[in-house]
């Protein structure tokens, strides 16, 4: 069998992460560093570099996948100003690592590098039509439209987490009510500290929601009016996109439980009948792998058209 390899870089504000795997997205070796350690871009793509050239000694390397947050050039392979990554200005990381490594390197936005890899690897596999939301820290998405990435046309495609739900409520992507800000880690905490007077994780709003604590039904409300909103959400995506899948990746996997009933209540209410019938909502099936697969489907999918 002739197995193909690929490196992925994944660049975050929190961690960077050199990944080595596979055409079938197996994850065969991984290196990682805080990015506080090596803030500055190109120390930081020099240290990615060598830790490539370490993990592929071995390996003949068909291409380099980088996942990165936006905004950014996908087309022109620019890091232009992520605000999560201080000092990340214009910055041409695809010609940076294709020079490094002698082959062609591609650039994708995060969350579009997630789509890739659920729809390539994961619970949208065989779909030609297929949505992802990150519902992280923050909500991004990426789409999947007749088999191709779709990017938009400055590489700004999918922002769905700026979708504005409501006219009032928790800011998220700059705007009060937004889709990110009713449904996302950063706006159930938002939501948690206004109703329960102090700071609190969504990780935290989770265990209060399922436990007997005095704050447990103030917690269980905060998830249902953030499983309402993202049914609304869904309503939106559903009727305008047509999918046979929207895949949700980390808070939802984990608080399914506490988001199921009132997101179906909505849909129910709110999308197509038809396009709903048709479209599968499901947690992401690669798990907390997402994140290094994401890269290394990037460089498996190739240039931006």
């Amino acid at each position: 069998m002739n197995i193909k390899y690929y490196l992925g870089m994944d660049i975050g504000g929190t961690k960077c992460a050199v990944v080595l795997g596979d055409d079938e997205g197996h994850i065969l070796a991984k290196e990682r560093f805080e990015t506080a350690e090596t803030p500055r871009p190109y120390p930081a793509m020099d240290r990615m570099i060598a830790l490539g050239k370490r993990l592929a000694a071995d390996k003949k390397i068909e291409a380099v996948g980088i996942s990165c947050g936006g905004p950014l050039d996908a087309v022109g392979g620019i890091v232009l100003c992520p605000p999560n990554l201080p000092g990340w200005v214009n910055i041409p990381a695809a010609d940076y690592f294709s020079k490094a490594f002698g082959v062609p390197a591609y650039l994708q936005n995060d969350a579009n590098a997630c789509a890739l890899a659920e729809w390539k690897y994961g619970a949208a596999k065989g779909c030609r039509n297929a949505v992802f939301l990150t519902f992280g820290t923050g909500m991004g998405g990426g789409l999947i439209l007749n088999n191709q990435l779709y990017n938009g046309t400055c590489s700004m495609g999918a922002e769905i987490g700026h979708l504005r739900l409501s006219t009032t409520g928790p800011v998220g992507f700059g705007i009060a009510g937004s889709f990110e800000g009713w449904c996302s880690g950063g706006g159930l905490a938002r939501q948690g500290e206004k109703l329960l007077g102090y700071p609190v994780t969504a990780r935290r709003l989770a265990e209060l929601a399922r436990s007997n604590e005095p704050e447990s039904e103030t917690a269980r409300r905060i998830w249902r009016r953030c499983g309402k909103r993202l049914g609304q959400g869904l309503a939106l995506i559903i009727d305008m996109v047509n999918p046979e899948c929207v895949v949700i990746g980390s808070i939802y996997g984990r608080c399914r439980d506490l988001l199921e009933e009132p997101m179906q209540k909505e849909l129910k209410k709110l999308a197509i009948p038809y396009s709903r019938a048709v479209c599968r909502i499901v947690p992401a099936g690669l798990g907390e792998a997402i994140g290094d697969v994401a890269s290394l489907a990037a460089a498996a999918y190739g240039p931006v058209e």
